[in-house]
């Protein structure tokens, strides 16, 4: 049992103990081993997408010996989902470290160690195969982001990271009691030195465990409140555009691009297979939450001033969307909820690098007391108007794919689930536009007078972004063809 490094573990090292060394770095230093230590990250990552077959099963999985007595073991391996997660998690790194190059933080040093820390423990929810594991670095990527938001953030900033981890602590300790919960259905377990335990941990022993129906009817519902808190949904939704707000721009981009997929993820990889004839039971009122709050969170973002805070109501509505695809069962829908995670995370935080070149250089949120910036920064207004319509699906776009997939497999499931859920096209497209109009058209106002154009490390990141858009737009099927593998145990819920 673990012979070799693997895969996992490199994305989940790497960035550990680059983040524990950053505590010791000072100044630019700090930010230069930060961006270095992501893009070493970020090539294992990409090496990884060619060793994703079968017969290298070996390079992708390792289970070592880690608290055997009560059938625990450090189980970690990358399958089609983690690997696309993980990518994800990968890019957003380096992305976000290049195009924040100008922000000054005081004690840089644990600034970019905690995020290198949130990034392993991303890493770490995205390939753990052992429950407890999974609870582990589920923790371990909330910890460092109360941190810096508690710490770096704005002036509410103590009142939203409280909030924060009021609602992300609770939902944390419902899915422990529902771990502990199953663990104590699961059968015995033999490990190889001849170790016998009572139970398991292991993902295999949850998903073959034969709870009753009233029991996965509870048990489903402290796995999904938990699931629900971290994407989030309709009405665990709260925490989110304050957090967002208060948050340095820098760990809302890691909060709205790779973290929300957490709890996207728990429910692919844990929830619907652990309780399977539940998620059946509960998948129309799941469904009907999450069109509440993708009409819910487009209307808000339609009277938002804020832009942070549009931006977050409008992620709030586009998780609504993948959420309740995933619970269609349909393998059309679920797939696209699958390539809509990546695509998502891309475009995201190319709007909020947006957003943060904005706020570091005029120092003001607000849409109504912005505008012109067109023609002081040009550059920087074409990348954002492609983003944004990538952020709106527009056919080419990467987003458009997984949305047109996902849109076929509600209709396919209620014909009224796709007709409600379509009208936030709509509004998206209302809400959108009018933000571009606003704030980088018309008239330059004093707010933006001295505004000046992307330097080169924003523009690189912007470039690589918009890359990822037209390819996956053009050519999507690389991706739909990477994600059929993970159909396989949350389509067996339907069969």
């Amino acid at each position: 049992m673990g012979n070799f490094i693997t895969f996992p573990e490199l994305l989940l090292w790497l960035p550990l103990l680059a983040g524990i060394a950053c505590f010791f770095f000072k100044g630019q230093s700090a930010k230069t081993w930060a961006t270095f230590a992501s893009l070493v990250v970020l090539a294992i990552s990409v090496i990884s997408l060619f060793y994703a077959d079968s017969q290298y099963k070996s390079y992708n999985v390792v289970n070592y010996y880690w608290m055997k007595q009560i059938g625990n073991s450090f189980y970690v391996g990358l399958d089609s989902t983690g690997r696309l997660l993980t990518f994800l998690t990968a890019i957003a790194f380096p992305v976000i470290f290049i195009a924040t190059q100008k922000n000054n933080y005081k004690n840089p040093g644990a600034f970019y160690g905690l995020m290198l820390l949130a990034q392993s423990g991303l890493m770490g929810v995205f390939v753990s195969m052992d429950a407890l594991l999974f609870y582990f670095f589920w923790e371990l990527a909330l910890i460092p982001v109360y941190f810096l938001c508690s710490k770096w953030g704005g002036e509410k900033r103590i009142q939203a990271t409280f909030k924060f981890f009021v609602y992300t602590f609770a939902g944390s300790l419902l899915m422990l009691i529902g771990i502990l919960y199953v663990y104590m259905h699961t059968g015995q377990r033999t490990f190889e030195d001849g170790t016998v335990t009572a139970h398991s941990f292991a993902l295999a022993s949850f998903m073959n465990t034969t709870l009753g129906i009233a029991e996965q009817n509870w048990v489903f519902w402290l796995f999904f409140v938990a699931f629900a808190i971290k994407m989030p949904v309709f009405p665990f939704h709260t925490w989110q555009p304050d957090t967002y707000d208060q948050s340095p721009t820098s760990v809302t981009m890691v909060l709205s691009g790779v973290m929300v997929k957490m709890g996207l993820f728990g429910v692919i990889r844990w929830l619907i297979p652990v309780v399977p004839a539940a998620a059946l039971n509960f998948s129309n009122i799941v469904i009907i939450l999450c069109i509440i709050g993708i009409l819910y969170a487009s209307c808000i973002a339609m009277v938002q001033d804020n832009i942070k805070k549009l931006i977050a109501w409008s992620s709030i509505a586009h998780i609504g969307l993948m959420c309740a695809a995933l619970f269609t069962f349909s393998e059309l829908s679920v797939q696209g909820a699958m390539i809509q995670m990546f695509s998502h995370g891309i475009n995201i935080i190319g709007m909020w690098i947006v957003v943060d070149i904005l706020e570091r250089q005029t120092g003001i949120k607000n849409i109504s007391q912005l505008g012109g910036v067109a023609h002081k920064a040009p550059v920087l207004t074409i990348f954002l108007v492609i983003i944004a319509l990538a952020n709106i699906a527009l056919p080419l776009t990467n987003a458009f794919v997984g949305e047109f997939m996902m849109f076929g497999g509600l209709f396919k499931a209620n014909p009224w689930y796709a007709i409600a859920a379509g009208v936030s096209i709509i509004l998206a497209a209302v809400y959108t536009l009018r933000m571009i109009q606003k704030v980088f058209y018309g008239e330059v106002v004093p707010a933006t007078a001295g505004i000046k154009d992307i330097s080169f490390g924003e523009k690189t990141a912007l470039f690589g972004l918009v890359a990822f858009i037209f390819l996956f737009g053009v050519m999507p099927q690389p991706m739909i063809d990477f994600t059929k593998e993970a159909l396989k145990n949350i389509l067996a819920v339907a069969q």
